[in-house]
């Protein structure tokens, strides 16, 4: 759901820019006292892992992809929506700066959609689901999944929404469109979120919140990022993900071409020029790479204030 270039108008890219800004300057500040310079690798783990995870497209139906959002993972993992803010965060623009995906113009209405909205949904569904289970450890992945799916769902109707007001495509059209597609996707999004946190309750407990002091090692969770990053990401569905189907069946996908703002970068579409065979591998390698270096400093940096 990464809106390209020229899709959204000027003042709703400023205006979502402005609340993007805001809200990170807002969730560093509390990221200070609630998250600790302690988790700073579990953040660049975590961090490393959602980007490659997003590399990763699945079918859903009718020739559409999606991928992860990691909204709620991120979330849940760092035990705060203000962490999980500056992760997918950190995510969305480096994959906007070295690899094209998401358009430069459009990196604030990305962060507010994914990094904020879908964040705080998850968060807050998954709190509620929680009560509602019992509060039982057990039932986390249950509850995450449910809430992953639905905050999908809710940032795919903000992104129809800064569409509809950009004049990019009528409202009564666009929002049911990407309302409906994205159902799909959340359904493999609360999957997907419901089994790494099953394992991770189950193998792994020291990665979840309250638990750093036992941190076991770095060696299965870098191994994992390996994988996914640079062998599973091989094997990504080639489908157009949901917003470029719609933007294709709605007669808009021309306006990514022609407003595109050109990064020089030798990662574009995660390929590197002469390495056909290779080159998303090496390219998902160095993007996890950069996510994690750049959120453990981030983490390095937020020194609790009572520290």
């Amino acid at each position: 759901m990464h809106i390209p270039d020229g899709f959204v108008s000027v003042p709703v890219a400023a205006v979502t820019s402005l609340a993007s800004a805001a809200a990170l300057f807002v969730s560093f500040e509390r990221s200070q006292t609630a998250f600790g310079i302690r988790r700073a690798p579990i953040l660049g783990l975590t961090t490393a892992f959602i980007f490659a995870a997003q590399m990763i497209n699945f079918p859903v139906a009718g020739g559409t992809s999606g991928h992860l959002c990691g909204s709620a993972l991120a979330a849940i993992i760092l035990g705060s929506p203000w962490a999980g803010m500056l992760c997918i965060a950190t995510v969305l623009i480096i994959q906007a700066v070295l690899f094209a995906d998401g358009g430069i113009t459009a990196l604030g209405a990305n962060i507010l959609n994914l990094g904020v909205i879908g964040v705080w949904v998850a968060w807050g569904l998954t709190q509620t689901l929680q009560r509602l289970l019992g509060g039982s450890k057990g039932r986390l992945p249950l509850a995450a999944g449910i809430a992953a799916g639905v905050s999908v769902v809710v940032a795919a109707i903000a992104c129809a929404i800064e569409l509809a007001l950009s004049g990019t495509a009528p409202a009564n059209l666009v929002l049911p469109t990407m309302a409906g597609v994205h159902i799909l996707i959340g359904v493999g999004e609360g999957l997907i979120t419901g089994g790494v946190l099953t394992y991770l309750a189950t193998a792994r407990p020291d990665l979840l919140p309250g638990e750093e002091e036992k941190f076991k090692g770095w060696l299965v969770p870098v191994v994992s990022i390996i994988l996914v990053a640079g062998v599973l990401s091989l094997f990504a569905s080639a489908w157009p993900d949901g917003l470029e189907r719609v933007a294709e069946n709605m007669g808009f996908i021309n306006l990514a071409e022609e407003v595109r703002i050109e990064v020089p970068t030798p990662f574009a579409d995660y390929s590197i020029q002469g390495l056909e065979q290779i080159g998303t591998s090496i390219a998902g390698l160095i993007g996890a790479t950069a996510c994690f270096g750049v959120a453990f400093g981030i983490a390095k940096v937020m020194k609790p204030k009572n520290a």
